[in-house]
């Protein structure tokens, strides 16, 4: 199959790799750029163990097209916290333990940020909504919620002293 060249913005890096135009951005990700923070669950777009940021916006990469993300900008949980320190999604979902087997923790990780990346402060009903796309078969979603809420929290008290 002839493959395209597909240039994009990877975690703040532009990229440019060749891929069939039928691969997803799922296959894009972890076949030929190495990054298999994204997982391959259901690949139907119900489980969200493969959500990256696209555009600011939370997306299941098993249902997008490669070529879709030509000249766009893709976030994953590889591009996040700084390589010294976690990001604070990850250290907030350590340190309340919500992880377990860990499979759809990145995918989790991603749609929150991209909720607190729209919203510092939402409200847990928000952050319900914001996770509803993802499936967890281990912990439940008490710690998940609890996690994403510590980090809502911080960035609340932060605002309300600017």
């Amino acid at each position: 199959m002839n493959e395209i060249a597909i240039r994009f913005i990877l975690n703040g890096k532009e990229v440019s790799v060749k891929a069939p135009p039928t691969f997803t951005l799922l296959r894009l990700l972890r076949e030929r750029l190495g990054l298999t923070g994204a997982k391959a669950g259901c690949e139907r777009g119900e489980c969200g163990a493969c959500t990256v940021i696209l555009d600011g916006e939370p997306v299941t990469a098993c249902l997008v097209l490669a070529p879709q993300v030509e000249g766009r900008r893709v976030e994953t949980i590889e591009g996040i916290g700084n390589g010294e320190e976690l990001h604070p999604l990850q250290q907030a979902f350590i340190d309340e333990s919500a992880a377990q087997c860990g499979y759809c923790i990145p995918g989790m990780i991603m749609a929150a940020k991209a909720l607190l990346d729209r919203d510092p402060g939402p409200s847990r009903e928000e952050i319900k909504t914001g996770l509803s796309g993802n499936l967890c078969r281990c912990t439940g979603y008490t710690k998940i919620i609890k996690a994403v809420e510590v980090v809502a929290g911080k960035s609340r008290k932060g605002s309300e002293s600017c």
